[in-house]
Order: C-alpha cells, then structure tokens, then sequence
C-alpha cells in the first residue's frame, strides 16, 4: 500500500530523513517509534502530503506522492489520509458536531447526519452541541478522530495521540484505534511508549532519521535499546 524508498528530507544543514525505505501493507498498524528529533514527524508530514521530501520517493497505491502538485497534494489529503496530532486543532468557537462536519467541507460536501453518527462511533453521540472548552481532552482527541475518519480515509496517522492524556482517556482512544485496526484501517502512530507499540503490528525504530529496526509490535521488550540503536546513538556521541 505505502513504499518509502530511500527518502531524504533536509532543513539546511540538518538532514532530518536520511535514505529511509520501508513499506506498509493495507490493514497493518505501524508504531514509529525513536528519540526526539529521529524524524518520526517529519515521515508523518510526508506520508501525510503536508511536506515533500528532498529526495527519494513515497508511492501510496502506486502513485508518487512525493511528485504531486500542489492541487493534487490538497485531494490526497482531503480523500486518502486522516490526521490525528497530539495538539487537537479543534476550531474553538465551533462545536464538536462543527468541527466534524468542517473536514466533510473541505471533501466539498457536508453531512449533520453522517458527521453525528461518527460521534456517536467515538461515544460522543450526548456531546454534538458542545465547543471544545467544554470537553475533556480525551473527549477533544475523541473529536478528533471523528473528523479525522468522516471522509473515510485509506490511511490514519496519528502523532503522538494520547501524548496530552491521562491513563484513563488514553485507554480510550487506544480502544477505538484497536476496533479500528480490526476493521482493516491502515494505521501508523508515532509513539514513545512501548506499550502502546506492542498493538502494532510492527514497529518502525528511527534513529537520525535513518532505519535503526523493524520488529514484530508483540516482541516481548529488549531489556536495552538493541545493536542496531546502540551503534547509531554511540556514533552521534
């Protein structure tokens, strides 16, 4: 479904992407996991189109992502992706069934009875009328996920989704995101927590922006950070 093939991504002088290649088949979870500043956003802006690579290529469905206008990028972000990001972006003064229904405006088309039902799918079906300081941040990311799944996206991605959450809300959204995955949603979440990783099917580790490992997402955890991560941090020391 998705093949990143020795991708590059510099800002100036920092290389923030660095000859990446993996691919992701239709249906999987993917964990992105690696230490701050390794690149896992910056991978998720690309995949999602809301940057373009230096070098190398992103296909999706066979079609270079990496090579598309600056129209044909907005479609495949309006009809092919969903975003879920750790800062919800939710438009203050509208209410949650609002803030739902603006990503349908963008898809050119808007829906009330379609954009409620996919509240109620969050278990926001009481909260239609309500604005975003009037809901808990779980119940904001919750939004989130609605507006992001309304225009039945190919792919979800998700930075950091419960990184603003309590243990309670998080168990939430990491419930919704396992119904999801087995419903067939592709599904790659950038996370720091191991836990959360091991309910992926597997895990892409970065390091610098290069490949460190892929593994299994229900590998029992290495007690270190692997050979692989240890030689790539031990060289940038």
């Amino acid at each position: 479904m998705i093949e990143v093939q020795a991708l590059v991504k510099e800002y100036g002088a920092v290389r923030a992407l660095d000859g990446l290649s993996f691919s992701v088949r239709a249906g999987e979870w993917i964990a992105i996991m690696g230490p701050s500043g390794s690149g896992k956003t910056t991978l998720v802006n690309i995949l999602g189109g809301l940057d373009t690579p230096t070098a190398g290529r992103v296909t999706v469905f066979g079609e270079e992502i990496s090579s598309l206008s600056e129209a044909e990028l907005a479609r495949y972000r309006a009809e092919q992706v969903g975003f879920v990001f750790q800062q919800f972006h939710l438009v203050p003064y509208l209410n949650a069934l609002e803030n739902v229904m603006l990503a349908q405006y963008f898809h050119s088309m808007t829906d009330e009875d379609e954009a409620a039902e996919a509240l109620r799918r969050v278990g926001l079906g009481e909260r239609l009328e309500h604005r975003p300081s009037q809901l808990s941040g779980g119940e904001q990311q919750r939004v989130v996920i609605a507006r992001a799944l309304i225009n039945q996206p190919k792919i979800l991605l998700a930075d950091e989704p419960t990184g603003n959450l309590d243990e309670a809300n998080e168990q939430v959204i990491l419930d919704l995101f396992q119904e999801l995955h087995r419903k067939g949603q592709t599904l790659l979440v950038v996370t720091h927590d191991p836990s959360i990783a091991r309910l992926a099917d597997r895990r892409v580790e970065l390091v610098h922006g290069r490949l460190a490992r892929i593994t299994a997402g229900s590998a029992d955890e290495e007690s270190g950070p692997g050979p692989v991560l240890s030689r790539l941090a031990s060289a940038s020391r």
